[in-house]
């Protein structure tokens, strides 16, 4: 059977249908039809529409609010980015022993010779020497060239051997 064919009988059998009904029934059916119709409009394009449009209205203020600290980030990082970082002081022994000081730690030996350092420590915590490290690295640009640690009976702690350099260039 051809599909236009199908569609003729099937609409043949809905015109029997309907014209077998009273008038009564016709109405009752044709307000039912609607009903079923304008149902299923609300349920498949009103709600969603009108739900995301909700859902919309009650995440714009977060959006503007995170859209303005954006634009004062963008502009607040421009501004950085026209003044550059002041480069650190220089390395100096004094400067190193100050800040071994503030972390407790003690080198048994220290010696600077041109732009290197070289730091002997002794039974010192190995924590305790790598937040030093860091702290110089993130401060002071100052960078391990080369390192040699013992570890120790004591749990956490070691001997070490440190040569540093400080990089007075761009910062990382």
């Amino acid at each position: 059977m051809k599909p236009a064919a199908t569609i003729v009988a099937l609409r043949e059998r809905a015109l029997a249908y309907w014209l077998a009904r009273t008038e009564q029934e016709r109405k009752f059916l044709a307000f039912g039809a609607a009903v079923v119709l304008v149902a299923l409009v609300y349920a498949l394009l009103l709600a969603p529409a009108l739900e995301g449009r909700a859902t919309l209205q009650r995440s714009l203020p977060a959006l503007r609010q995170q859209a303005a600290q954006l634009q004062s980030m963008a502009a607040e990082a421009s501004t950085l980015a026209a003044n550059p970082a002041p480069p650190p002081a220089p390395m100096t022994r004094e400067a190193l022993s100050a800040s071994l000081a503030q972390r407790s730690l003690n080198p048994g030996s220290l010696t600077l010779t041109g732009e290197y350092a070289k730091a002997q420590f002794n039974n010192v915590s190995f924590a305790n020497l790598m937040a030093w490290l860091d702290a110089q690295r993130r401060q002071n640009r100052i960078q391990v060239q080369d390192a040699a640690f013992t570890a120790l009976a004591a749990e956490g702690q070691v001997d070490a051997t440190l040569t540093l350099r400080q990089n007075l260039g761009a910062p990382q």
